[in-house]
């Protein structure tokens, strides 16, 4: 540890109350200064020294101008130019600290090298798959399975309340939707080409003020192995008689017998089907299980449907 110095000094020229000592080739020297003699560095008479018996005592105050010095040392500090157990300590980890820096260097040089070497795809691809987690892929309209061959992939959606509008989706084509602004409130049917999937119309009747004889005009005319899709939206069935119920029944539906006012429903079927379509969702309307106030949850289809091998 090095040494530090410290001077003490007055800003003003004071008089010492004691002699101040003077130097001499000896060291101090105890000689009392001639009467009326000046302190050159003080500017000041000097004192005369007042005698003091053996008995008194006696106290030696430092001068202001004296220059004091101080050593510290670190009590766990070797003696000087003793042995340091600190430095004997490094000088031993030194080397196994080297081999570890010099293996996780040669490990990262082999990362980065196969990285952007070792596989197809860009260097910075690669390096985000370390870091982001694999998403769940997702097939055709967000199915979670893509399907088999010569069937058609679909998604549909009923309307939430009187708020959210229907979606129905066909071979990762969105056909009716809020988006696309064909959407409406009653029944919103896309008729889609069994044979093809191509879309052949889309349109949405109000079941609530509308004319139910627009909705027959529609589904009367079907040709055999045309698809039907069906989602509602806020009330499907006010307008709805008899005819109409049948018709959709003959489509393969086999509760729209039961469909009453603001009841949730999606449903898929064909012109031609023997059985009743595996396709369907219904949800009364009940104010002991509704989801929203006055209206029951919206429901989510999916699945994979058989294309028709001939279409007339």
């Amino acid at each position: 540890m090095g040494g530090a110095c410290r001077l003490r000094r007055h800003d003003r020229p004071r008089a010492s109350a004691f002699p101040r000592p003077l130097w001499s080739r000896q060291g101090f020297s105890s000689r009392s200064p001639e009467p009326g003699q000046v302190d050159e560095q003080v500017g000041a008479p000097i004192a005369p020294v007042p005698q003091q018996g053996p008995s008194s005592g006696s106290s030696l105050t430092p001068h202001p101008n004296l220059l004091f010095c101080f050593s510290a040392r670190s009590p766990n500090s070797s003696p000087a130019g003793g042995p340091n157990p600190a430095g004997d300590v490094d000088m031993r980890l030194a080397g196994p600290l080297r081999i570890v820096a010099l293996v996780v260097t040669v490990a990262l040089t082999w990362i980065i090298v196969s990285i952007f070497l070792g596989g197809p795809g860009s260097g910075f691809s690669r390096i985000q798959q370390l870091f982001t987690k694999p998403r769940a892929r997702k097939y055709k309209c967000g199915l979670p399975q893509p399907c088999p061959e010569e069937h058609l992939a679909f998604r549909m959606v009923s309307g939430a309340a009187n708020v959210i509008g229907p979606k129905i989706c066909l071979e990762d084509k969105m056909l009716m939707s809020s988006v696309k602004d064909n959407v409406g409130r009653g029944l919103n049917i896309a008729l889609v080409n069994g044979v093809s999937g191509e879309l052949i119309e889309a349109r949405a009747f109000d079941m609530w003020a509308g004319d139910v004889n627009d909705l027959l005009k529609f589904i009367r005319p079907l040709h055999e192995g045309t698809l039907v899709f069906v989602a509602s939206y806020d009330d499907p069935a006010t307008k709805m008689n008899e005819e109409t119920r049948k018709l959709f029944s003959d489509l393969g539906s086999k509760n729209v017998k039961d469909l009453a006012f603001r009841d949730s429903w999606v449903f898929v079927g064909a012109k031609g089907v023997q059985n009743k379509s595996p396709f369907e969702q219904h949800v009364k309307n009940s104010r002991h299980t509704n989801k929203y106030e006055g209206w029951p949850e919206a429901l989510e289809m999916e699945g994979c449907i058989p294309r028709r091998s001939t279409a007339s």
